[in-house]
């Protein structure tokens, strides 16, 4: 199945132009949900991180706490690669496994980190959902009320404007009118049905 990569800095809008791809058609799978799916209450994917990383990571309902594994894992970048190479593999594996089941034209597979995470090669086609700086800083305050100093430290963490631009295949500009997002999403899914056809 053609599968395209979905990316773009925070408040850059990748969520909305995933929805308007899904409203056409394409299958949306979101890596961030995925990542949450494959570390619920008696998964296995659960029971790794806390025989790697100990019962302080779990709350007390026995849920994954979030807050306590970020504290690990900021504090220790061994702990932050033992993560991901426990993690990586089942949300793949489940990426996989959700790929499988639908039948639309093609996927559209939202990771907030593909360049940073180097798996351009896991998808077809780069996607950038692109806008300026000052403008994901704006939009990352009034929708998750986090400090200027938090957005900074996502900002710093996350691949460059000019990293993302590089790797894209295709961009879309999310710092003008929403018709405009439309307008190019209709494209972009015209050119996807193509090359899905094609294969």
């Amino acid at each position: 199945m053609l599968t395209v990569g979905l990316t773009g800095g925070i408040g850059s809008g990748k969520s909305t132009v995933g929805r308007l791809f899904q409203k056409r058609g394409a299958a949306l799978i979101d890596s961030d949900v995925v990542a949450r799916q494959v570390v619920e209450p008696g998964s296995e994917g659960l029971e790794r991180l806390r025989e790697a990383f100990g019962e302080t990571i779990l709350d007390a309902q026995g849920h994954l706490d979030r807050s306590a594994m970020r504290e690990v894992i900021f504090q220790n970048s061994q702990a932050r690669h033992r993560l991901e190479s426990l993690l990586h593999p089942m949300i793949w594996a489940e990426i996989d496994r959700q790929k499988s089941e639908t039948n639309a034209p093609y996927c559209m597979l939202v990771i907030p980190l593909l360049v940073e995470s180097g798996s351009q090669e896991r998808v077809d086609r780069v996607l950038v959902v692109d806008c300026p700086e000052d403008m994901q800083r704006s939009r990352a305050s009034a929708r998750d009320g986090v400090s200027p100093q938090q957005i900074q430290a996502i900002l710093d963490a996350q691949a460059t404007r000019a990293q993302r631009l590089a790797a894209a295949d295709d961009v879309i500009d999310n710092s003008g009118a929403t018709e405009a997002i439309a307008t190019r999403v209709d494209e972009l899914h015209r050119q996807y049905l193509d090359l899905a056809d094609a294969r």
